[in-house]
């Protein structure tokens, strides 16, 4: 098998658990960490179609568990970490990384190019082990083989076999996760179909653009019906319509009990797909919430004016955040819709001339920009700074 991590390839093989199972194995990377080579989930979970039978490998073995049943009977968190912390040397990753993501939902890891979030996809899954915190997967420790047989993972740089067919692909997956035969060839169509490439089964991945690896990719981290779906930029080769479809398949993730940690730069579809969020810069959480708590959290208003001083600018900055949206526009976030007339009383007695005042719609994406670049109010969540003595240099 292949794996790419780090910018190389390695050839792998599979090793035995102990317990009768395949368990993926795994590379280095250039810290010396490891890369998952195929999903390592082995424990039916929640199914993407009615008409699955939900029991496991070895049919007959017990009852059929609905996802609801499951979740009544499962720890409340799927993932819980607290602390986590990662060095490399001496350049920090990752720092107290601490957020709760509960069963069923769909959450959304946030944050820019270097804040830390592949770091923590790493931890999650047990391809590293943190410097220091602790954590718990399905009720499991971070790392536990039990947990990860339990989860499916689309990681963001993956490489699969160009000479296997996508039918051949599924078929060794699901293989590795233990299942028989006649479940295998039954997942394999099911998933082709879901995700749009039931024509191009037999086609040879080496033939498929990046946006079609990117689909089967996602077919092989659901192909055991994982309980947890962790999607490392699932869709940033996918155009209009295979963004939509990942997100029809995510929520119909959710409606069946599934769990869905969400890393993704698009917020626009962050924004329509995720229950929660969490916006992590420097290694560290800065903000977290539901996403209609947080867009209803202040509104935005832009306003055009001439005449903007830099003393106007900062006596603004004293009172709301305020960003500049062009050479004669700012962006003020107010904390209710009602300051706007005290912004503008203020601007006319600081010498400016208001030519345009314009609420605008809250989004993830102005929420991200304000975070990021430290303009978070005081009143609100910790700003994005990580002390110098900590960290000279952050890496995802």
């Amino acid at each position: 098998m292949q794996s790419q991590s780090g910018g190389r390839q390695e050839a792998t093989g599979d090793r035995g658990t102990g317990d009768g199972h395949l368990t993926p194995s795994v590379a280095g990377d250039a810290h010396g960490e490891r890369s998952l080579v195929s999903a390592p989930a082995l424990h039916p979970g929640p199914l993407l179609s009615s008409g699955l039978n939900p029991r496991p490998v070895s049919e007959g073995a017990g009852p059929a568990t609905s996802p609801a049943a499951r979740l009544a009977s499962a720890p409340s968190a799927a993932l819980e970490v607290s602390g986590l912390h990662k060095r490399y040397g001496k350049t920090i990753a990752l720092h107290d990384l601490t957020l709760t993501v509960a069963r069923g939902e769909v959450f959304g890891f946030l944050g820019p190019n270097g804040a830390g979030k592949t770091t923590a996809v790493k931890l999650l899954v047990g391809l590293t082990r943190p410097t220091s915190g602790t954590g718990q997967m399905l009720g499991r420790p971070l790392g536990d083989r039990g947990a990860r047989r339990r989860l499916g993972y689309l990681p963001e740089l993956f490489r699969f076999q160009e000479w296997l067919s996508a039918t051949e692909l599924l078929d060794m997956h699901g293989n590795l996760a233990g299942l028989d035969g006649a479940t295998r060839a039954r997942r394999t169509r099911e998933l082709l179909e879901l995700v749009g490439l039931a024509e191009r089964a037999n086609d040879h991945i080496g033939a498929f653009s990046k946006g079609m690896q990117q689909r089967v990719g996602l077919a092989q981290a659901l192909i055991s019906r994982p309980e947890l779906v962790i999607l490392d930029e699932p869709t940033s080769a996918l155009d209009p319509l295979g963004r939509r479809d990942v997100r029809n398949i995510i929520q119909q993730l959710r409606d069946q009990g599934v769990t869905v940690f969400l890393n993704s730069p698009l917020l626009s579809e962050v924004e329509l797909v995720c229950d929660r969020v969490a916006f992590v810069n420097h290694g560290r959480v800065i903000r977290e919430g539901h996403v209609a708590d947080l867009l209803r959290d202040g509104t935005e208003l832009r306003i055009r004016a001439a005449g903007l001083s830099d003393a106007a600018l900062a006596e603004l900055r004293q009172r709301w955040p305020v960003a500049m949206d062009g050479a004669d526009a700012i962006n003020v976030h107010l904390t209710v819709p009602e300051e706007a007339a005290e912004v503008a009383r203020r601007l006319v007695t600081l010498g400016a001339d208001l030519l345009e005042m314009t609420p605008q719609r809250s989004n993830l994406e102005r929420l991200f920009l304000e975070l990021v670049e430290g303009r978070e109010d005081s009143a609100g969540a910790p700003t994005a700074t990580v002390r110098a003595d900590e960290a000279a240099t952050l890496a995802s």
